[in-house]
C-alpha cells in the first residue's frame, strides 16, 4: 500500500496570455517519509518551474488507494464506508476509506468508482465525493533501473 504526501509548491505560474501569478498548488507524491516527499516534488516539478519556487506544506494523507484514469483532468475524493457484520455482537460496522478518482467530471468520478470497486467482495457506500484541487499525482518508480 502506498504512502501518499501532499505537497503544496508555491511558484509563478506563466498564465495562457502570457502574465505571470504566483499560485500555491497542491500535487500527491508517492514517498515513504517528508524528506523523500519533498525531494521528489522538486524532482517532478523542476522541468515545469522557472524562477523561486519554495514547498509551502507537506501531509499525509488518509488515501487509501487511487484509481487512475488517463481520460481525466480532474481527482474527486471518495469517502466511502465499508460494511462488515460483527458476528459476535449481530452488529454493522462502518469502516471509512478515501479512495481518490482521476475524472472528467463529477458522474465520471462516481463512475470511475464504481468500475473500479467491480472486484471487490465487501459492501460498501458512498458517504461522500469532493472534487479536490489536486493537480497531478506523482507515482513512484517502480521499475528498477539499469
Amino acid at each position: 500500500m502506498a504512502l501518499w504526501f501532499e505537497c503544496k509548491v508555491r511558484y509563478e505560474k506563466m498564465l495562457e496570455n502570457g502574465m505571470k501569478k504566483k499560485v500555491n498548488e497542491p500535487y500527491l507524491v508517492d514517498a515513504l517519509t517528508f524528506t523523500e516527499a519533498e525531494a521528489r516534488i522538486v524532482d517532478e516539478m523542476k522541468p515545469f518551474i522557472s524562477g523561486e519556487y519554495s514547498i509551502s506544506s507537506e501531509k499525509k494523507t488518509r488515501i487509501s488507494e487511487i484509481f487512475f484514469n488517463e481520460g481525466g483532468d480532474r481527482y474527486y475524493l471518495v469517502k466511502v464506508n465499508f460494511i462488515t457484520i460483527d458476528e459476535v455482537k449481530g452488529v454493522e460496522k462502518k469502516t471509512v476509506s478515501h479512495i481518490l478518482v482521476q475524472a472528467s467530471d463529477f458522474e465520471d468520478a462516481v463512475s470511475k468508482f464504481k468500475e473500479g470497486m467491480k472486484g471487490t467482495m465487501s459492501d460498501f457506500e458512498i458517504a461522500s465525493i469532493t472534487e479536490t484541487m489536486i493537480m497531478d499525482v506523482f507515482r513512484a518508480n517502480l521499475t528498477p533501473e539499469s
